[in-house]
């Protein structure tokens, strides 16, 4: 403690105890935000930047890109949900969530008297036992199977968009995915760029619009 104060005079110090309720409040604070707009029914948040300007969005990965987070452990999940939609392309919300309620249910633990170790300990067979359900219970898909990427590509809108308008683009998501793919050839990603910028252009259009 002391070596701290002489390098940091201004610096906080506390327990390790206090020190992990902290990061524990952090991952519930993001979680109660981020919580309302989850789903097709999920809020719509209005976020006011430094210059006045205005955004309206319920999509976590931009959420989480503009909210100014200052807590090291709640910019921590918010990279690992943004990475989580970098990658899948969706998801974000629901990883925020996910980690939110485990610190809850960690939290109910830690004051019983356990261990951090033991706990995680335990995420580690949950995460086990979750992977070997998942494979069991997946569901091939076959790519050119018109009505099942449209029920994906519907799912996927309707948490980011009025009902109306997911119902509207779905088949435009669909028919696009299934123009640039090419039999036996892997998927080109400039393509999927190229087609991103365009539906974006569509749902600016439809937001006026309606």
């Amino acid at each position: 403690m002391g070596s701290v104060k002489t390098l940091n005079p201004n610096a906080e110090i506390m327990g390790k105890s206090a020190a992990l309720f902290m990061n524990i409040n952090a991952a519930k604070g993001l979680h109660e935000v981020m919580k309302t707009n989850f789903g097709p029914k999920g809020t719509i948040k209005m976020l006011v930047g430094g210059a006045g300007d205005i955004k309206l969005t319920k999509d976590g990965n931009v959420l989480l890109r503009e909210m100014q987070i200052q807590n090291p452990t709640a910019v921590m999940i918010a990279r690992t949900a943004v990475a989580q939609d970098d990658v899948t392309g969706d998801g974000t919300t629901s990883i925020v969530l996910l980690i939110g309620e485990l610190m809850k249910q960690s939290e109910r633990y830690l004051q019983e008297g356990s261990h951090p170790r033991v706990i995680v300990e335990g995420f580690d067979v949950a995460k086990k036992a979750l992977l070997e359900f998942l494979d069991a219970f997946k569901t091939p898909v076959d790519p050119t199977d018109r009505e099942m990427l449209c029920c994906i590509s519907r799912t996927s809108l309707a948490t980011k968009l009025a009902p109306h308008l997911a119902e509207q683009l779905t088949d435009i998501v669909t028919d696009a995915v299934l123009t640039i793919r090419q039999p036996d050839q892997p998927l080109d990603l400039y393509m999927v760029g190229t087609v991103h910028a365009l539906l974006s252009a569509w749902i600016h259009v439809l937001a006026t619009l309606l």
